[in-house]
């Protein structure tokens, strides 16, 4: 989240930064937060001033008592009751001020990058890099969509999938499915280089999931195992920001490096009948993520690396691709600056969104306590973070399988995943 502190200093500032999200009801929610923080500081003084003077006044009974004013101690006890009720009664108020200004706090939006571009939706996204390995033309055996094409090899079995678990649900078969494990695995070599491999969990609590943004504002996105107050993470992004929930770091360890490869849950809710063929949208799937835990004054050019690596693993792949940054109107809630790497797929002819590369300033580290501590000074200041889809297998899958189509029906390898394919070279056509 924001610090309040920042609305309460610059209250003007923070209005003009948000309104760049062409997003009108986040100014009522500041307009609410303001009202509320301004209430709760005029609670909190006249309740400290309350508890000074019943202090006083527990003084002044001892003396009295001491003195044999009964008289004058009677009547001082009774002003500090008095005073005692009072001084509850807005201590309750405090609290409730306190879970209500927390709340609404929780769904304002982090402060856009001043060099994030203005823009009112996901048209407004500007091309930064790119299209590069786009060839003049695509031939007309690259132009089936990669759920004929799956289906056809057997290597895609959504029929099944759909009978075991319900809609939007896939299966990869066969060298399909060897090829999806194949490209979860050159992403983690990819970066075993500078990234710790963790293995996280794939159930989370509600405060971790609280911690990254994606709760409360998107309950409905979400997988729910209500009996146990558990939630499947809709990626890996969750469990490895709270690594350090409520941690204090120490400067020279920073940044803190590591990458999961984990199943993702999403509920994809309200895209009933949108991009829900073949690999393009599903409620489950495989994803490399790499995170990054920063000092304020390495993020940006730990955003410039994230956003490298993950281009490197798409070109290593020889698809056509290219890199958007993403408008201030089409920003997620936890976001200070993204960009999106996508490919083209001829059979789909569209671009898709392959990988997200974000960097979310303090409003994660914020909301988890996140924390380092700066040699040689005192206190500890809020962390930043950052993190990156260094895969995602549908969409890549997809991808692959259209724009490797040969003209007999196969698919052949990327060269880079061969040596995850046990040998084999193509996906031979039934």
């Amino acid at each position: 989240m924001i610090d309040v502190r920042l609305l309460r200093n610059d209250p003007e500032g923070v209005r003009r930064a948000l309104a760049r999200r062409a997003k009108p009801e986040l100014l009522e929610q500041l307009d609410i937060a303001s009202s509320l923080d301004d209430r709760l500081r005029v609670i909190t003084l006249e309740r400290d001033d309350l508890r000074r003077q019943v202090n006083e006044l527990s003084k002044q009974v001892g003396a009295l008592r001491k003195a044999g004013d009964v008289a004058a101690s009677e009547a001082a006890m009774e002003a500090s009751r008095e005073l005692g009720e009072r001084e509850r009664s807005l201590a309750g108020e405090s609290d409730d001020l306190s879970a209500s200004l927390h709340d609404v706090m929780l769904r304002i939006t982090n402060i856009p990058h001043p060099d994030s571009p203005d823009g009112a939706g996901e048209h407004d996204n500007p091309v930064v890099k790119g299209p590069v390995n786009m060839p003049a033309t695509f031939a007309d055996h690259q132009r089936v969509p990669h759920w004929e094409t799956g289906t056809a090899l057997g290597i895609l079995d959504n029929e099944r999938a759909t009978k075991i678990s319900g809609a939007m649900f896939t299966m990869q078969r066969g060298l399909g499915a060897t090829m999806a494990r194949a490209l979860c695995q050159l992403a983690l070599d990819r970066n075993a280089d500078a990234f710790e491999e963790v293995r996280p969990p794939t159930l989370v609590s509600t405060a971790t999931l609280t911690a990254t943004g994606h709760l409360p504002k998107f309950a409905d996105d979400a997988f729910a195992i209500e009996r146990d107050g558990l939630w499947a993470i809709p990626t890996a992004e969750v469990p490895l920001t709270s690594l350090y929930a409520g941690e204090i770091l120490d400067e020279p360890d920073m940044p803190a490096r590591v990458m999961a490869h984990t199943s993702c849950f999403r509920r994809e809710a309200g895209s009933a009948g949108r991009d829900t063929r073949g690999m393009l949208r599903t409620h489950e799937f495989d994803k490399v993520e790499i995170l990054a835990v920063a000092l304020p004054d390495q993020a940006a050019a730990m955003l410039d690396e994230l956003v490298t690596r993950c281009e490197g693993t798409i070109a290593a792949l020889g698809l056509p691709y290219r890199i958007i940054e993403i408008c201030t109107g089409d920003l997620g809630q936890s976001h200070h600056r993204s960009f999106d790497i996508e490919v083209y797929a001829p059979g789909c002819d569209r671009w898709l969104e392959v990988s997200s590369v974000s960097w979310f300033s303090d409003y994660q580290a914020r909301r988890a306590d996140i924390r380092f501590r700066r040699p040689g000074q005192k206190g500890t200041e809020i962390a930043h973070t950052l993190n990156g889809s260094a895969l995602a297998v549908p969409r890549v899958w997809a991808a692959i399988v259209e724009n490797y189509r040969q003209a007999d029906g196969s698919v052949r390898i990327p060269d880079a995943l061969l040596p995850y394919m046990r040998g084999a070279t193509v996906i031979p056509a039934q």
